[in-house]
């Protein structure tokens, strides 16, 4: 006879450590809480990633809760590969039925797992927190965060109205879908949308920092917002095409203009300037989209070169799992 401990089920936490040595231990903290509480029907472990931190000591926080807390594995990068390649290899140390994902930073209220999982009990795949009230950001990451909502609306078929955000849980078939993508530049609403449409969202409350700031630079946001545009859909490249069509058949249609006006015996002036401007602005279109295609063939060369996800450096488990 199997024993009720043994039918229990497992939750997955992965969190992404990026400069958290003040932080990280409140975040277990209260995973731990919720788990002994509200949630203690589930069994759970912690995965805690250091996303090569330059502050140089989150991994020895992270060392000192794997000595001292049950549950938690901790695992260092090599270098710092970026959010989504750190949290795809926490998925892949993850051994749960469910997942949940969260940030390292207190912002995420774990206190509010429950929501989440009401929905997953009525038979949701995906549930995403939606922040009703986020704490302020700049001016460059809110338009961000719309550029990034309207892509994946458009390129991956994102439910509408569906909010992604860096707090969710899914199950186990999503993550085993998601750790078989082999290449370089992970997606990660790509990958879940590609496993799943069956998802929600859930209204949390959003948090100030504990500590620190955002490690999101505009660089990094213009590179996932990258990723997004060129792994999962050739909708850009389609629109590359039909712009250059309609600007042929425009300059065609021009050019067929001006024979007819010669013809007729109008007065048809060619102006520098106007030359100039057509010519810039043609020159312009044509460089945007070499540099689209560009990014296509890079990440093609790149993949192909077998170029990591992420290179673990140190893997460490606590000896009571």
């Amino acid at each position: 006879m199997i024993s009720s401990e043994a039918q229990r089920e497992k939750i997955s936490f992965v969190i992404p450590c990026y400069n958290s040595t003040n932080t990280i231990g409140r975040v277990v903290q209260e995973i731990k809480e919720v788990m002994n509480n509200s949630m203690n029907k589930y069994d759970y472990e912690i995965i805690l990633v250091n996303d090569g931190s330059p502050d140089g000591t989150t991994y020895d926080a992270i060392l000192e809760l794997v000595k001292t807390e049950k549950y938690i594995k901790g695992v260092n990068l090599a270098r710092n590969f970026g959010q989504p390649s750190a949290v795809m290899a926490a998925l892949n140390q993850a051994t749960g039925d469910y997942v949940v994902c969260g940030d390292d930073d207190g912002q995420t209220p774990f206190n509010e797992l429950d929501k989440l999982f009401q929905k997953i009990e009525e038979g949701y795949d995906l549930v995403e927190a939606k922040y009703a009230v986020r704490e302020k950001r700049s001016l460059f990451r809110k338009l961000g965060t719309v550029l990034n909502e309207s892509m994946a609306t458009w390129l991956i078929a994102k439910p509408h109205g569906l909010e992604l955000t860096t707090y969710w849980v899914t199950r186990r078939f999503v993550v085993d879908q998601m750790i078989s993508y082999p290449n370089s530049f992970p997606y990660l609403g790509g990958l879940m949308l590609r496993a799943t449409q069956n998802a929600c969202n859930v209204n949390v409350t959003h948090r100030e920092r504990l500590s620190g700031k955002s490690g999101y630079s505009l660089k990094k946001m213009i590179e996932l917002w990258l990723n997004g545009f060129t792994s999962f859909s050739i909708k850009p490249l389609r629109i590359a095409t039909w712009v250059g069509i309609i600007i042929a058949a425009g300059g065609f249609l021009y050019g067929l203009a001006i024979i007819i006006m010669k013809l007729a015996g109008a007065a048809v002036n060619a102006g520098y300037s106007s030359i100039m401007a057509v010519n810039l602005f043609m020159f312009g279109v044509l460089l945007c989209f070499m540099g689209l295609i560009g990014e296509y063939v890079g990440r093609i060369y790149i993949s192909l070169n077998n170029a990591p996800q992420f290179v673990i450096k140190d893997y460490q488990e606590s000896d009571e799992m």
